[in-house]
């Protein structure tokens, strides 16, 4: 009887997809992703034992006398990049002592999702992620000419940076996620680009990764890239709007949907949104983790005519057909 092929190892892996190095990724409670960089060389023993770091080093609320935090790679997760593909993104999730990090993000989100799949519920996401390109030094927005005072849409805005948009589409494209529109946004300088959604957890590790592809592919061309929710007082923010629905445990049937329900939303989709409603507050202090945030809320009245930022707690439907 022949024996089984033994499993591949990443290394082997590796070198099949030519990839040199592996960033072994987190993000802090600010939404800063934190790296570790790993040769292709060491990556099974990192896979198995996990990447060190000082906790106290990144915003995750602890202090020196804290025990390192080991990233324990999630492999499956893997994304290696476009515009440098000798190099592989991967996420990981936080252990300490043996046990998760309560407070890393990806272990909330995981640790949520298992709590819903024990309610057969499923949870599927999508972002619409705003950014602006501005001068490499931060003094400006990069395109001098875009000026408008209603830039929303501005197609000759748009295709001036069509050199930075279309890298990046082009790479979501590769990447498989459904790319299916790009458009200059409500603030002189800023972009949005639209993917399809996904489970809640794919999409949160893609949105992650692509504020790290935006920032390197305007770096490219000689250029910031900002997801700041402020960057300048007189302009529209950065918002990132996000379109969640919960599923039946296959994932076939949303949960939220009633044709013959207000709005068409159905009894749980209301006890969700009556949920959010009820926690609006202290979900604040998740959604806007840093002081930049709150300089959007009840800002002043942009060039644009509007800031586009809610500050009360609403909700309503759409008055048009979608």
């Amino acid at each position: 009887m022949a024996r089984a092929a033994a499993k591949q190892s990443y290394a082997q892996m590796a070198k099949a997809k030519g990839i040199k190095y592996f960033l072994i990724s987190y993000s802090d409670l600010g939404g800063v992703s934190r790296s570790k960089l790993v040769p292709a060389a060491a990556i099974d023993t990192i896979v198995a034992d996990g990447a060190g770091f000082a906790g106290f080093s990144t915003y995750l609320d602890m202090t020196p006398a804290h025990p390192d935090m080991f990233g324990m790679a999630d492999m499956d997760s893997m994304i290696q990049l476009p515009w440098k593909p000798e190099v592989a993104w991967v996420p990981a999730n936080l252990m300490m002592s043996g046990k998760e990090v309560g407070q890393g993000p990806r272990n909330v989100l995981r640790r949520m999702m298992a709590k819903a799949a024990s309610q057969g519920l499923y949870m599927k996401t999508g972002v619409e992620c705003e950014y602006h390109l501005i001068n490499a030094d931060g003094s400006d927005i990069s395109d001098a000419r875009d000026t408008a005072a209603k830039p929303c849409y501005d197609q000759q805005a748009l295709m001036r940076r069509y050199d930075v948009v279309s890298e990046i589409c082009d790479a979501m494209l590769e990447l498989g996620w459904g790319p299916y529109q790009n458009d200059h946004e409500d603030s002189n300088g800023q972009f949005e680009m639209n993917w399809h959604y996904d489970d809640c957890l794919v999409t949160a590790d893609r949105h992650t990764f692509f504020k790290f592809m935006v920032k390197s592919i305007a770096e490219k061309h000689g250029l910031r890239a900002t997801f700041m929710p402020k960057p300048f007082m007189h302009l529209t923010g950065n918002g990132c709007h996000a379109h969640v629905s919960v599923w039946d445990e296959g994932g076939k049937k949303n949960l939220f949907h009633d044709p013959k329900g207000e709005l068409g939303i159905s009894r749980l989709g209301y006890h969700f949104l009556g949920g959010i409603i009820a926690n609006a507050e202290g979900l604040t202090s998740v959604f806007n983790p840093t002081v930049n945030s709150y300089k959007r809320i009840n800002a002043s009245v942009t060039s644009s005519g509007a800031t586009w930022a809610p500050n009360t707690i609403s909700y309503t439907g759409k008055t048009a057909p979608t």
